[in-house]
């Protein structure tokens, strides 16, 4: 499992150190993607087949199923650790997720996130004052799940 977060920093030469509990977990060899809320999704080569089939379940009729299709895989590079555990971040995703030097990794269980530091700070202070409306909204939305079922 994929938890905590760890500070990291784009070299001048694009270099990203990726870190090493994360590592030990994904292995050296990755995809990274965009992702949601202007991060990036690093996800191990491995686990890449079961976002395609959640993909691939979803209707091929339906645009948000394509879209989704269309944001996740258009977007995605292979990514090979070197022996240090570096790797090069393409521009476009640089420019994508707006990533300054200073980035953050965040464990999202099955994946990680990567952030611009500046914009992880805020957006976790925002989210630290809604989490508990989030969450009862979860619950909510949970609990009328089991009903229908």
């Amino acid at each position: 499992m994929l938890i905590g977060q760890f500070d990291g920093k784009i070299s001048i030469k694009h270099q990203v150190a990726f870190p090493k509990k994360f590592r030990q977990i994904l292995g050296d060899k990755f995809i990274v993607t965009k992702g949601f809320e202007q991060a990036l999704m690093v996800i191990a080569e491995s686990n890449w087949t079961k976002v395609l089939e959640d993909i691939e379940e979803s209707s091929v009729t339906r645009s948000s199923a394509r879209e989704t299709k269309r944001f996740l895989l258009g977007g995605a590079s292979y990514i090979d650790l070197d022996d240090k555990g570096r790797f090069i971040l393409p521009e476009y995703l640089r420019m994508f997720a707006d990533l300054s030097e200073e980035i953050v990794f965040v464990g999202q269980d099955s994946y990680v996130e990567i952030w611009d530091k500046k914009r992880w700070d805020k957006y976790n202070a925002e989210l630290a004052t809604k989490i508990e409306s989030i969450a009862e909204k979860l619950s909510v939305s949970a609990r009328k799940e089991d009903r229908n079922e």
